[in-house]
Protein backbone atom coordinates (compact mmCIF):
# COMPACT_ATOMS: atom_id res chain seq x y z
CA UNK A 1 0.00 0.00 0.00
CA UNK A 2 2.05 3.28 -0.97
CA UNK A 3 2.64 5.43 -3.77
CA UNK A 4 0.57 8.23 -2.23
CA UNK A 5 1.93 11.87 -1.45
CA UNK A 6 0.63 15.38 0.86
CA UNK A 7 2.47 18.00 1.33
CA UNK A 8 3.42 18.89 5.00
CA UNK A 9 6.44 20.29 7.02
CA UNK A 10 9.54 19.88 7.59
CA UNK A 11 11.19 16.97 9.38
CA UNK A 12 14.28 19.29 10.08
CA UNK A 13 17.42 19.55 8.86
CA UNK A 14 20.21 17.24 9.56
CA UNK A 15 24.00 17.56 8.78
CA UNK A 16 26.35 15.45 6.46
CA UNK A 17 29.33 13.58 7.57
CA UNK A 18 32.13 11.80 6.01
CA UNK A 19 32.74 10.57 2.74
CA UNK A 20 34.23 7.24 2.24
CA UNK A 21 34.26 4.28 -0.20
CA UNK A 22 36.79 1.81 1.19
CA UNK A 23 34.43 -0.93 2.50
CA UNK A 24 31.20 -0.88 0.35
CA UNK A 25 31.83 -2.54 -3.69
CA UNK A 26 30.77 0.47 -6.35
CA UNK A 27 27.92 0.15 -7.17
CA UNK A 28 26.38 -0.52 -11.39
CA UNK A 29 24.36 1.90 -12.68
CA UNK A 30 21.89 1.64 -15.03
CA UNK A 31 23.46 3.94 -17.89
CA UNK A 32 24.63 2.53 -20.90
CA UNK A 33 25.73 -0.74 -19.33
CA UNK A 34 28.92 1.23 -17.52
CA UNK A 35 30.49 0.57 -14.44
CA UNK A 36 30.69 3.98 -12.24
CA UNK A 37 29.56 5.60 -9.15
CA UNK A 38 26.62 7.75 -8.61
CA UNK A 39 26.36 10.00 -5.89
CA UNK A 40 23.13 12.33 -5.65
CA UNK A 41 23.22 16.14 -4.46
CA UNK A 42 22.69 16.69 -1.31
CA UNK A 43 19.13 17.67 -0.85
CA UNK A 44 16.86 19.34 2.36
CA UNK A 45 17.04 16.50 4.82
CA UNK A 46 19.59 14.38 2.81
CA UNK A 47 21.75 13.41 5.08
CA UNK A 48 23.27 12.22 8.84
CA UNK A 49 22.29 13.19 11.68
CA UNK A 50 24.40 12.17 14.76
CA UNK A 51 22.78 10.75 17.92
CA UNK A 52 26.25 11.12 20.37
CA UNK A 53 29.52 10.95 21.40
CA UNK A 54 30.80 7.51 21.38
CA UNK A 55 34.89 7.06 20.85
CA UNK A 56 33.84 4.59 18.01
CA UNK A 57 32.56 5.49 14.69
CA UNK A 58 28.84 5.41 15.10
CA UNK A 59 26.57 2.72 13.67
CA UNK A 60 25.01 3.98 10.63
CA UNK A 61 21.14 3.38 9.94
CA UNK A 62 20.11 4.58 6.20
CA UNK A 63 16.61 5.80 5.71
CA UNK A 64 14.81 5.91 2.42
CA UNK A 65 12.22 8.20 1.89
CA UNK A 66 9.71 9.79 -0.39
CA UNK A 67 10.18 14.04 0.10
CA UNK A 68 10.83 14.17 3.74
CA UNK A 69 10.87 17.77 3.28
CA UNK A 70 7.35 18.29 1.88
CA UNK A 71 5.39 15.13 2.08
CA UNK A 72 3.45 13.38 5.04
CA UNK A 73 4.60 9.94 4.20
CA UNK A 74 8.19 10.38 3.46
CA UNK A 75 8.53 12.68 6.95
CA UNK A 76 6.58 10.36 8.88
CA UNK A 77 9.70 7.86 7.90
CA UNK A 78 12.34 10.15 8.72
CA UNK A 79 10.66 11.25 11.68
CA UNK A 80 9.27 7.44 12.73
CA UNK A 81 13.29 6.66 12.70
CA UNK A 82 14.63 9.51 14.22
CA UNK A 83 12.67 8.89 17.17
CA UNK A 84 13.87 5.53 17.29
CA UNK A 85 17.58 6.55 17.19
CA UNK A 86 17.23 9.08 19.98
CA UNK A 87 15.65 6.34 22.35
CA UNK A 88 18.92 3.95 21.70
CA UNK A 89 21.15 6.72 22.08
CA UNK A 90 19.94 7.66 25.56
CA UNK A 91 19.85 3.90 26.02
CA UNK A 92 23.79 4.29 25.73
CA UNK A 93 23.65 3.09 21.66
CA UNK A 94 24.23 -0.15 20.48
CA UNK A 95 27.15 -2.52 21.28
CA UNK A 96 29.35 0.50 23.23
CA UNK A 97 28.80 2.83 20.06
CA UNK A 98 26.43 5.82 18.94
CA UNK A 99 23.76 4.91 16.41
CA UNK A 100 23.21 7.68 13.98
CA UNK A 101 20.60 8.21 11.09
CA UNK A 102 21.06 8.84 7.43
CA UNK A 103 18.33 10.18 5.44
CA UNK A 104 17.90 9.44 1.43
CA UNK A 105 15.31 11.45 -0.65
CA UNK A 106 13.25 9.31 -2.37
CA UNK A 107 11.14 11.82 -4.37
CA UNK A 108 9.17 8.50 -5.29
CA UNK A 109 11.41 7.71 -7.84
CA UNK A 110 13.01 4.43 -8.43
CA UNK A 111 16.20 5.82 -10.62
CA UNK A 112 16.20 8.54 -7.27
CA UNK A 113 15.65 5.91 -5.07
CA UNK A 114 18.57 3.69 -6.40
CA UNK A 115 20.78 7.03 -6.36
CA UNK A 116 19.68 7.33 -2.43
CA UNK A 117 20.85 3.93 -1.41
CA UNK A 118 23.99 4.12 -3.05
CA UNK A 119 25.34 7.16 -1.74
CA UNK A 120 23.55 6.12 1.61
CA UNK A 121 25.96 3.02 1.41
CA UNK A 122 29.00 4.47 -0.91
CA UNK A 123 29.20 7.98 1.29
CA UNK A 124 27.58 7.60 4.38
CA UNK A 125 28.43 3.79 4.86
CA UNK A 126 25.50 2.31 5.99
CA UNK A 127 25.73 -0.39 8.28
CA UNK A 128 21.38 -0.76 7.47
CA UNK A 129 18.80 0.36 5.81
CA UNK A 130 14.91 1.24 6.52
CA UNK A 131 12.10 2.74 4.35
CA UNK A 132 11.35 2.80 1.03
CA UNK A 133 7.52 3.77 0.57
CA UNK A 134 6.83 3.27 -3.50
CA UNK A 135 6.80 -0.53 -4.74
CA UNK A 136 8.26 0.50 -8.13
CA UNK A 137 11.33 1.86 -6.44
CA UNK A 138 11.62 -1.49 -4.19
CA UNK A 139 11.62 -3.35 -6.88
CA UNK A 140 14.42 -1.17 -8.13
CA UNK A 141 16.53 -0.85 -4.99
CA UNK A 142 16.51 -4.45 -4.13
CA UNK A 143 18.58 -5.24 -6.96
CA UNK A 144 21.52 -3.32 -5.13
CA UNK A 145 20.27 -4.21 -1.72
CA UNK A 146 21.37 -8.25 -3.24
CA UNK A 147 24.78 -6.73 -4.84
CA UNK A 148 25.62 -4.78 -1.41
CA UNK A 149 24.88 -7.63 0.88
CA UNK A 150 23.42 -5.43 3.57
CA UNK A 151 20.47 -5.95 5.20
CA UNK A 152 17.13 -3.77 4.60
CA UNK A 153 13.50 -3.59 6.53
CA UNK A 154 10.96 -1.91 4.32
CA UNK A 155 8.44 0.11 5.99
CA UNK A 156 6.06 1.34 3.34
CA UNK A 157 6.11 -0.34 -0.28
CA UNK A 158 3.81 -3.45 -0.11
CA UNK A 159 4.89 -5.16 -3.73
CA UNK A 160 5.08 -8.75 -2.63
CA UNK A 161 7.56 -8.81 -6.12
CA UNK A 162 9.99 -8.70 -3.68
CA UNK A 163 9.55 -11.37 -1.16
CA UNK A 164 8.67 -14.06 -4.41
CA UNK A 165 12.60 -13.18 -4.96
CA UNK A 166 14.14 -14.21 -1.63
CA UNK A 167 11.61 -17.15 -1.82
CA UNK A 168 13.50 -18.40 -5.53
CA UNK A 169 16.94 -16.77 -4.95
CA UNK A 170 16.90 -16.87 -1.44
CA UNK A 171 21.27 -16.56 -1.34
CA UNK A 172 20.89 -13.45 -3.43
CA UNK A 173 17.77 -11.91 -1.97
CA UNK A 174 17.69 -13.26 1.77
CA UNK A 175 19.18 -9.09 2.92
CA UNK A 176 15.45 -8.18 2.37
CA UNK A 177 12.46 -8.43 4.99
CA UNK A 178 9.29 -6.42 5.23
CA UNK A 179 8.79 -5.10 8.81
CA UNK A 180 5.45 -3.45 7.34
CA UNK A 181 2.65 -3.05 6.28
CA UNK A 182 1.86 -6.57 5.21
CA UNK A 183 2.40 -7.24 1.29
CA UNK A 184 -0.52 -6.40 -0.96
CA UNK A 185 -2.25 -9.94 -1.10
CA UNK A 186 -2.21 -9.97 2.61
CA UNK A 187 -3.80 -6.60 2.76
CA UNK A 188 -6.78 -8.53 0.28
CA UNK A 189 -7.04 -10.75 3.11
CA UNK A 190 -7.60 -8.49 5.97
CA UNK A 191 -10.30 -6.78 3.31
CA UNK A 192 -12.23 -10.28 3.48
CA UNK A 193 -11.38 -10.83 6.88
CA UNK A 194 -12.75 -7.27 8.07
CA UNK A 195 -16.11 -8.10 6.08
CA UNK A 196 -16.49 -11.37 7.17
CA UNK A 197 -16.45 -10.66 10.95
CA UNK A 198 -18.61 -7.37 10.92
CA UNK A 199 -20.96 -7.05 7.82
CA UNK A 200 -24.01 -8.21 9.27
CA UNK A 201 -23.09 -6.08 12.21
CA UNK A 202 -22.66 -3.02 10.39
CA UNK A 203 -25.10 -3.26 7.75
CA UNK A 204 -23.24 -3.76 4.58
CA UNK A 205 -24.46 -6.48 3.66
CA UNK A 206 -24.27 -5.89 -0.04
CA UNK A 207 -21.11 -3.78 -1.62
CA UNK A 208 -20.10 -2.24 -4.43
CA UNK A 209 -16.08 -3.29 -4.68
CA UNK A 210 -14.23 -0.29 -6.18
CA UNK A 211 -10.30 -0.58 -6.97
CA UNK A 212 -7.93 1.41 -8.29
CA UNK A 213 -6.17 0.17 -11.36
CA UNK A 214 -2.30 0.64 -10.19
CA UNK A 215 0.09 -1.99 -10.00
CA UNK A 216 -0.26 -2.27 -5.92
CA UNK A 217 -3.82 -3.39 -5.88
CA UNK A 218 -3.21 -6.39 -8.34
CA UNK A 219 -3.35 -8.44 -4.72
CA UNK A 220 -6.19 -7.23 -2.85
CA UNK A 221 -8.17 -7.09 -6.13
CA UNK A 222 -7.39 -10.99 -6.98
CA UNK A 223 -7.97 -11.96 -3.11
CA UNK A 224 -11.36 -9.73 -3.25
CA UNK A 225 -12.70 -12.00 -6.53
CA UNK A 226 -11.22 -15.10 -5.05
CA UNK A 227 -12.69 -14.87 -1.71
CA UNK A 228 -15.74 -12.51 -1.31
CA UNK A 229 -18.27 -15.29 -2.53
CA UNK A 230 -17.72 -16.96 0.64
CA UNK A 231 -18.01 -13.86 2.74
CA UNK A 232 -22.21 -13.87 3.18
CA UNK A 233 -22.33 -10.41 1.47
CA UNK A 234 -23.69 -9.58 -1.63
CA UNK A 235 -21.54 -8.10 -3.87
CA UNK A 236 -23.60 -5.92 -6.56
CA UNK A 237 -20.80 -4.84 -8.77
CA UNK A 238 -17.02 -4.96 -9.37
CA UNK A 239 -14.70 -2.16 -10.56
CA UNK A 240 -11.16 -1.71 -11.70
CA UNK A 241 -11.35 1.77 -12.25
CA UNK A 242 -8.80 3.42 -14.28
CA UNK A 243 -5.52 5.28 -12.77
CA UNK A 244 -5.55 9.21 -11.85
CA UNK A 245 -10.01 8.47 -11.93
CA UNK A 246 -10.78 12.30 -10.66
CA UNK A 247 -14.34 11.94 -11.45
CA UNK A 248 -16.69 9.08 -9.66
CA UNK A 249 -20.04 9.80 -10.56
CA UNK A 250 -20.97 7.74 -13.35
CA UNK A 251 -19.23 4.85 -10.82
CA UNK A 252 -21.29 5.76 -7.83
CA UNK A 253 -24.54 6.28 -9.51
CA UNK A 254 -24.06 2.85 -10.63
CA UNK A 255 -23.52 1.78 -7.18
CA UNK A 256 -26.43 3.27 -5.80
CA UNK A 257 -28.74 1.82 -8.74
CA UNK A 258 -27.45 -1.23 -7.73
CA UNK A 259 -28.87 -0.93 -3.97
CA UNK A 260 -25.11 -1.18 -2.81
CA UNK A 261 -24.67 -0.72 1.28
CA UNK A 262 -21.45 0.43 0.95
CA UNK A 263 -18.85 1.18 -1.27
CA UNK A 264 -15.77 -1.22 -0.57
CA UNK A 265 -12.84 0.42 -1.85
CA UNK A 266 -9.23 0.10 -2.40
CA UNK A 267 -7.35 3.44 -3.01
CA UNK A 268 -4.09 5.17 -2.51
CA UNK A 269 -3.87 7.65 -5.63
CA UNK A 270 -7.43 8.88 -5.69
CA UNK A 271 -8.55 8.59 -2.14
CA UNK A 272 -9.41 11.75 -2.03
CA UNK A 273 -11.13 12.62 -5.20
CA UNK A 274 -13.32 9.12 -4.28
CA UNK A 275 -13.95 10.36 -1.06
CA UNK A 276 -15.36 13.40 -1.96
CA UNK A 277 -17.24 12.50 -4.60
CA UNK A 278 -18.91 10.47 -2.03
CA UNK A 279 -19.58 12.84 0.80
CA UNK A 280 -20.22 16.13 -0.94
CA UNK A 281 -21.03 15.05 -4.44
CA UNK A 282 -22.99 18.06 -5.10
CA UNK A 283 -20.04 20.76 -3.95
CA UNK A 284 -20.24 23.57 -3.59
CA UNK A 285 -23.60 23.51 -2.56
CA UNK A 286 -24.70 23.32 0.66
CA UNK A 287 -25.48 21.58 2.40
CA UNK A 288 -23.73 18.49 1.50
CA UNK A 289 -25.98 15.92 -0.38
CA UNK A 290 -23.39 12.33 0.57
CA UNK A 291 -24.66 9.44 -1.68
CA UNK A 292 -26.60 6.98 0.09
CA UNK A 293 -24.36 4.08 1.04
CA UNK A 294 -21.19 4.07 3.61
CA UNK A 295 -17.90 4.02 2.54
CA UNK A 296 -14.46 1.92 3.10
CA UNK A 297 -11.78 -0.31 2.41
CA UNK A 298 -7.70 0.54 1.37
CA UNK A 299 -7.68 4.40 1.68
CA UNK A 300 -4.41 5.66 1.89
CA UNK A 301 -5.31 9.24 2.54
CA UNK A 302 -7.57 7.95 5.54
CA UNK A 303 -4.65 6.75 7.30
CA UNK A 304 -3.13 10.53 7.72
CA UNK A 305 -4.04 11.62 10.94
CA UNK A 306 -4.13 15.59 9.87
CA UNK A 307 -6.76 14.39 7.43
CA UNK A 308 -10.15 15.35 9.28
CA UNK A 309 -9.09 18.92 8.91
CA UNK A 310 -7.27 19.10 5.72
CA UNK A 311 -10.73 17.43 4.29
CA UNK A 312 -13.25 19.93 6.36
CA UNK A 313 -14.75 16.81 8.52
CA UNK A 314 -15.97 15.51 4.95
CA UNK A 315 -14.01 12.02 6.06
CA UNK A 316 -16.32 11.79 8.78
CA UNK A 317 -17.45 8.04 8.78
CA UNK A 318 -15.06 6.49 6.51
CA UNK A 319 -13.57 3.36 7.24
CA UNK A 320 -9.98 2.50 6.31
CA UNK A 321 -7.30 -0.27 7.11
CA UNK A 322 -4.81 1.34 9.32
CA UNK A 323 -1.70 0.21 11.25
CA UNK A 324 -2.02 1.66 14.16
CA UNK A 325 -3.76 4.93 15.33
CA UNK A 326 -2.55 7.62 18.16
CA UNK A 327 -4.84 6.11 21.18
CA UNK A 328 -4.52 2.55 20.09
CA UNK A 329 -3.08 -0.21 21.85
CA UNK A 330 -1.72 -2.12 18.68
CA UNK A 331 1.59 -2.98 20.59
CA UNK A 332 3.73 -2.56 22.73
CA UNK A 333 5.20 0.04 21.76
CA UNK A 334 2.24 1.81 20.29
CA UNK A 335 2.16 4.70 23.30
CA UNK A 336 5.59 4.91 24.13
CA UNK A 337 6.39 5.97 20.42
CA UNK A 338 3.18 8.25 20.08
CA UNK A 339 4.21 10.07 23.46
CA UNK A 340 7.65 10.75 22.07
CA UNK A 341 7.15 11.80 18.39
CA UNK A 342 4.72 14.21 20.01
CA UNK A 343 7.23 15.36 22.22
CA UNK A 344 9.22 15.33 19.56
CA UNK A 345 7.93 17.31 16.65
CA UNK A 346 4.49 18.31 18.36
CA UNK A 347 2.77 16.64 15.67
CA UNK A 348 0.63 12.69 15.60
CA UNK A 349 2.61 10.55 13.49
CA UNK A 350 1.01 8.57 10.26
CA UNK A 351 1.36 5.18 9.81
CA UNK A 352 4.84 4.81 7.89
CA UNK A 353 6.03 6.64 11.14
CA UNK A 354 5.16 3.83 12.88
CA UNK A 355 6.79 0.57 10.75
CA UNK A 356 9.58 2.57 10.50
CA UNK A 357 10.08 3.46 13.95
CA UNK A 358 9.72 -0.42 14.86
CA UNK A 359 12.25 -1.41 12.12
CA UNK A 360 14.92 0.44 13.64
CA UNK A 361 13.82 -0.74 17.10
CA UNK A 362 13.95 -4.46 15.87
CA UNK A 363 17.54 -3.84 14.55
CA UNK A 364 18.22 -2.89 17.98
CA UNK A 365 16.64 -5.70 19.33
CA UNK A 366 18.60 -8.35 16.98
CA UNK A 367 21.76 -6.84 17.32
CA UNK A 368 21.56 -6.80 21.28
CA UNK A 369 20.49 -10.59 20.94
CA UNK A 370 23.08 -11.56 18.42
CA UNK A 371 25.86 -9.43 20.09
CA UNK A 372 27.30 -8.37 16.36
CA UNK A 373 26.60 -6.67 13.64
CA UNK A 374 27.75 -9.62 11.28
CA UNK A 375 25.03 -9.97 8.46
CA UNK A 376 24.46 -13.65 8.06
CA UNK A 377 23.99 -13.90 12.32
CA UNK A 378 21.76 -10.79 11.97
CA UNK A 379 19.51 -12.45 9.05
CA UNK A 380 19.27 -15.56 11.50
CA UNK A 381 17.89 -13.55 14.53
CA UNK A 382 15.28 -11.48 12.56
CA UNK A 383 14.24 -14.93 10.54
CA UNK A 384 13.81 -16.04 14.16
CA UNK A 385 12.51 -13.13 16.13
CA UNK A 386 9.11 -12.57 17.01
CA UNK A 387 8.93 -8.51 18.89
CA UNK A 388 6.44 -6.38 19.75
CA UNK A 389 6.47 -3.34 18.21
CA UNK A 390 4.16 -0.16 18.00
CA UNK A 391 1.61 -2.18 15.37
CA UNK A 392 1.59 -5.58 16.80
CA UNK A 393 3.72 -8.49 16.68
CA UNK A 394 6.85 -8.50 14.14
CA UNK A 395 7.68 -11.94 12.61
CA UNK A 396 8.39 -12.88 9.57
CA UNK A 397 7.42 -15.99 6.40
CA UNK A 398 10.44 -18.07 6.80
CA UNK A 399 12.77 -18.94 3.68
CA UNK A 400 10.18 -21.37 2.11
CA UNK A 401 7.12 -19.71 1.78
CA UNK A 402 6.13 -17.89 -1.18
CA UNK A 403 6.40 -14.44 0.35
CA UNK A 404 9.89 -15.35 2.10
CA UNK A 405 10.84 -12.72 5.32
CA UNK A 406 7.42 -10.77 4.47
CA UNK A 407 5.84 -9.78 7.88
CA UNK A 408 3.21 -12.61 9.04
CA UNK A 409 0.22 -11.17 10.06
CA UNK A 410 -0.59 -12.11 13.57
CA UNK A 411 -4.02 -11.84 15.84
CA UNK A 412 -3.08 -8.54 16.85
CA UNK A 413 -2.33 -7.27 13.46
CA UNK A 414 -4.51 -6.07 10.88
CA UNK A 415 -6.81 -2.71 12.51
CA UNK A 416 -9.24 -1.09 10.78
CA UNK A 417 -10.53 2.75 12.36
CA UNK A 418 -13.26 4.94 11.08
CA UNK A 419 -13.52 8.66 11.28
CA UNK A 420 -15.86 9.81 14.27
CA UNK A 421 -15.89 13.27 15.59
CA UNK A 422 -15.62 13.90 19.48
CA UNK A 423 -17.65 16.32 21.69
CA UNK A 424 -15.06 18.54 21.29
CA UNK A 425 -15.88 18.71 17.33
CA UNK A 426 -12.16 16.86 16.71
CA UNK A 427 -12.02 14.63 13.83
CA UNK A 428 -10.72 10.85 15.88
CA UNK A 429 -9.02 7.90 13.63
CA UNK A 430 -11.39 5.18 16.25
CA UNK A 431 -10.29 1.78 16.08
CA UNK A 432 -13.80 -0.42 15.21
CA UNK A 433 -12.20 -3.69 14.67
CA UNK A 434 -10.84 -5.93 15.82
CA UNK A 435 -12.33 -6.13 18.92
CA UNK A 436 -9.24 -6.47 20.78
CA UNK A 437 -8.33 -3.16 19.91
CA UNK A 438 -11.24 -1.75 19.19
CA UNK A 439 -11.23 1.90 20.64
CA UNK A 440 -15.39 2.60 19.83
CA UNK A 441 -18.33 1.17 18.20
CA UNK A 442 -18.81 1.70 14.06
CA UNK A 443 -20.66 4.39 13.35
CA UNK A 444 -23.32 4.79 10.82
CA UNK A 445 -23.21 7.65 8.63
CA UNK A 446 -25.76 9.92 10.07
CA UNK A 447 -27.69 10.56 6.56
CA UNK A 448 -28.24 6.82 6.10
Amino acid sequence: MDDFTRNGGSAGPPTTRRGGLDRRRVLKTTAAGATTLSFAGCLGTVGSITGGSGSEDPITIGTLAPNPDSNYIGRGMARGAQVAVNEINDDGGLLGRDVELAVGDTNSSPLEARRQYQRLILEDEADFTVGVFDSPSLETVIEDIAEQQTIHLTSGASTPAVSQKVNENYDRYKYHFRVGPTNSYDLGKDLVNFLDDNAANIGWNSIAVLVEDYPWSQGPWEILQDRLGGVGVEVTMKRRYPPASDDFSSLYDEAEAAGADAAFIGTAHTGTDALLDWAYPNRPEVPPEPRPFAFGGIHVPMQLPTYYEQTDGLCRYGVAQISATANSEAGPLTQQFVSRYRDTYDATPVYTGYTTYEAVKLYKHVIEQAGTLDTETLIGALEDASFGGATGTIQFYDKDHQYAHDLEPTDDGAIYMQWQENDEGEGVQEVIWPENHQTAEYQTPHWL
